[in-house]
Parts: structure tokens; C-alpha cells; sequence
């Protein structure tokens, strides 16, 4: 069994465009033996994004998320602790935040995102 946390964009692959994801990856997504979390920070982010223009996605992204099975992953006082201790190897914050909850949460991060290569965390590439 693993734990795995999908960064925003591997969310959004998975609903529109699977395909962009590596035949691993998907596997590793729809095992039912695995924990799939989605971070609040990711729900926020889509909802951000989307309210300002920057972004096409589904109205009610939380609960799409919900209905299709991963699990929420909320923002503690310990993951914000972690993403602010981060050394800035990368400037997003929704993405600080996802390796902040993955170093104490101990999760896999699913993302395409080579930034990610630079901290002390566990990463599955998506694409």
C-alpha cells in the first residue's frame, strides 16, 4: 500500500486528461489499496485560479474530488510550520505547502513538477 498526494495539476490531469499521465501512475491512482489525497491547499489553489480567470476547471473542485474518491488531506498548524521552514528552492506556495504536508504526513508527491527534486521528499513523476 502507498500514500500518495497529487500535486494540482496531476488532480486536474487525472479528471480531463488521464492520458498525460504515466500508465504507472494512473495504475497507482485507481488501486484501491492505495491512499489518494488531495491537499486543501490544491482545492484552493483551483478555486483561486478559477475565480480569476487563470484557470478552466469544474465549479465545487472539492467535492468532484470527493465523488471521485481521493481523500482530503486539510492544512494543520504542523504542515504550515513545515512549508515555512522550506528553503526556497521553489517560490509557489500551493506547492510549498504540498511538500510541507508530505514531509510530516510521510506521502508520496505525484507531480510533474521537477522543482520538487530539490527538497527532502518522496516524488513520483506523472508525466
Amino acid at each position: 500500500m502507498s500514500a500518495l498526494l497529487l500535486d494540482t495539476h496531476v488532480v486536474l490531469w487525472a479528471f480531463a486528461t488521464p492520458e498525460r499521465l504515466r500508465p504507472a501512475v494512473r495504475r497507482e491512482i485507481v488501486d484501491p489499496r492505495n491512499a489518494v489525497f488531495v491537499s486543501a491547499a490544491s482545492v484552493w489553489e483551483v478555486e483561486i485560479k478559477r475565480a480569476i480567470g487563470k484557470l478552466r476547471a469544474p465549479e465545487g473542485f472539492g467535492e468532484l474530488c470527493r465523488q471521485r474518491g481521493f481523500d482530503a488531506l486539510d492544512i494543520t498548524f504542523e504542515h504550515a510550520v513545515a512549508a515555512g521552514a522550506l528553503p526556497a528552492h521553489h517560490a509557489d506556495p500551493f506547492d510549498r505547502m504540498l511538500i510541507g504536508q508530505a514531509q510530516v504526513e510521510h506521502v508520496t508527491v505525484v507531480t510533474a513538477d521537477e522543482a520538487f527534486r530539490s527538497y527532502d521528499v518522496a516524488v513520483m513523476f506523472a508525466g
